[in-house]
Parts: structure tokens; sequence; C-alpha cells
């Protein structure tokens, strides 16, 4: 019998929701959740190696997030906008699909100017088409040359922090809102799960003879939509970019066919590599757009275990977790951070599943 969105609801206290970040990556706390007996454990995030041994293979999300909200003022009334760049139509085209808000004062046809250097129309873009209720199309109206141009954009933009973050962003933010992986740009939002890890646990993994390898999603702002049907089956995701290169494939093939376990580094990576999985349940090379929403009963192909942060109510995320981990385990647990008062989302603690 298929879960229903209603099993997946639970109500969490504000102040669970983590401002900010641990003093260090790997200080996190961290919980460990046995499917095969449902014991539960309390740790650290630097102890996540001590459920692993030499041969097993960790997969992380190398999405860089670029700063992605930006603040414009509408043509003639001057009323400051917020514009959410979500993602670029073309390459280089300077067409994107964003977020606006609010949205009720934006049409298509409108300007809006964005400052820069003091500048108070130094940046122009035009509304072209409505997507959704808060979504526009915008072209940006520049004769700037494309490596000007980006470097503008990127320079005025800011960290694209989650709303239930209830402060403005911080300096820190830019380098604590980003793995320390990060290498290919194009992600509205962290993949939070790898933030957690510092270059210290990296170089012990290396030690130990664990491996690393990487695929990349551009986690857009679909990942975070709210499920508004209440049969599973019915909702539909929105579709983000992703690449797996050659050597991960063949690396987590061999680690699997070894008998060692692949760790799959936070709800993006999951969704890729299940994304790509061949007839004989091989992980494949591959890039593209996928639209996978896993929710229970789901046979997973390639992950063995899962590191991920602890997520909203009816989140597709939360409901991804119990496909994997069983949906009574995974709500006992939630039960059991809030006792705990484990920290909440982005910025706040981890969960290991084995």
């Amino acid at each position: 019998m298929k879960a229903k969105l209603s099993k997946f609801n639970f109500d969490l206290p504000k102040n669970f929701i983590a401002q900010y970040p641990a003093k260090e990556r790997d200080e996190s706390r961290l919980m460990v959740i046995h499917r095969d007996s449902g014991k539960i454990e309390h740790k650290m995030f630097r102890d996540v190696i001590d459920y692993f041994v030499e041969g097993d293979t960790f997969v992380a999300n190398n999405t860089k997030v670029f700063p992605a909200r930006l603040y414009g003022r509408k043509e003639k009334t001057g009323a400051k906008i917020e514009v959410f760049l979500l993602r670029e139509l073309n390459d280089r085209s300077r067409l994107w699909d964003v977020l606006v808000d609010p949205a009720r004062k934006i049409r298509v046809g409108n300007k809006l100017y964005f400052e820069y250097n003091g500048k108070v129309d130094a940046l122009v873009a035009e509304v072209v088409d409505n997507t959704t209720s808060r979504g526009r199309t915008i072209r940006f109206l520049s004769e700037m040359e494309n490596e000007d141009f980006y470097h503008m954009l990127y320079d005025m933009g800011h960290t694209p922090l989650p709303k239930y973050i209830g402060r403005p962003e911080e300096e820190m933010d830019v380098d604590r809102y980003q793995t320390i992986y990060a290498e290919v740009t194009g992600a509205v939002a962290a993949p939070t799960a790898g933030l957690h890890f510092s270059k210290n646990l990296l170089k012990k993994m290396e030690v130990k003879g664990i491996n690393f390898s990487t695929v990349t999603l551009h986690t857009g702002s679909g990942t975070f939509r709210s499920i508004a049907v209440e049969d599973l089956s019915k909702h539909k995701m929105d579709a983000e970019y992703f690449m797996i290169p050659e050597t991960t494939a063949e690396l987590v093939n061999k680690t699997k066919d070894n008998g060692f376990k692949v760790c799959g580094v936070g709800t993006t990576t999951v969704r890729t590599m299940e994304s790509a999985v061949s007839s004989q349940n091989r992980l494949k090379e591959a890039e593209g757009w996928t639209n996978l929403f896993i929710y229970p009963p789901y046979d997973f192909k390639i992950p063995d275990a899962i590191i991920t942060n602890f997520h909203l109510p009816k989140s597709s995320l939360i409901i991804m977790i119990a496909a994997f981990a069983g949906v009574d385990l995974v709500m006992d647990a939630y039960q059991e951070a809030i006792k705990e008062e484990y920290r909440f989302f982005t910025y706040g603690d981890a969960m290991l599943i084995l």
C-alpha cells in the first residue's frame, strides 16, 4: 500500500530550525539509524567514518551555489522587488526563469532596474513571460561582454538562504552555504548533507581507504516545492540538470561488485544515481535532466547508506528518506530528534541511515 502525504506531517517547534551552522562543519550532531534493527544512536558528525571501512565509497553532489537572490526596483514606481534567479534558459542567453516577490506588481513588459557600484540602473531586465503565480521569465538588457556581464550579475547577487532562516545574509554564509568540494556552478540551493564535511574529515577518510567521488545535480527550487496532493503518485517534480562522470560510475560499480557499501551524501546525490541505472542495476555515465520523485514503496538500486539532514514536514525529501528507511522508522526517528533537540533543516544536524 502506497504512503499518503499526510503520513509525513509532524509538528516542529520553530526554535528547532537552525539559524546558523555549527562552529565547525564536522561538529554538528549525527543521528545514526540502523534499518535492520531499528536501533538509533546519537553521535557527532565526525564519527561518521566509524561506520565505514576501507573499500567503501561516498558519492556527493559537487554542485556550486551561485548568488541567486537579487534586489531591484520597478520602473516608474521604484517599488523594491526581490528577483530569485532559477536558471538561465539557454547558455549565455541572458534569458532567465526567476521568482519575483511581490509577484502581483510584476507584469509582462515591466522593466526592473538593479543598482551596482552606486549606479541605480547599472543593469536592466525586462519581464517577457509569466510562468507560474510567482514565476516570470526575464531578459537582461546589456551590451556588456559576457565576462563583464556575468561578473556583475554574480557580484550584485546575495547568497540564496532559505526563507526559514529568518535573518539577513552574513559574510560567513558565502562560505558556509557551500560544500568544501563545490565545483560546478548552477544550484540555487545547497546540497545540505554535504555541508558537514570538513577538509580534516575528508583527509581521515582518505587515510582509512574510504573512496570519495562526485556527481552533479543543480538543485532548483522545485526540490523544496510543497506537495499539494495526498496521492503521492500524482506529484510531479520539476526537472533538474544532472551529470554522472564515467569515473564515478566505474568506482560505484566496482565498490558494489566487491561487496562494499556505497553511501549517497544527500537526497540530490541519491536522486542523481537512481536516475541513471541500467537494466543490470549498474550505475551509468549520464548527463541530462531528471524529475524522478522517489516515494514509498521504492526499490533502491545503488545506495547502501544515505547521509541526510532533517527535512521539512510533507516534503519530497523526507518522503524519499522514508522510502529508504521505512515510513514508521523515519517518523519515529524524527520524534526522537525533536525529543533530543536536534537542529533541523539547512544549517542543522545530520542523519546517517545504514
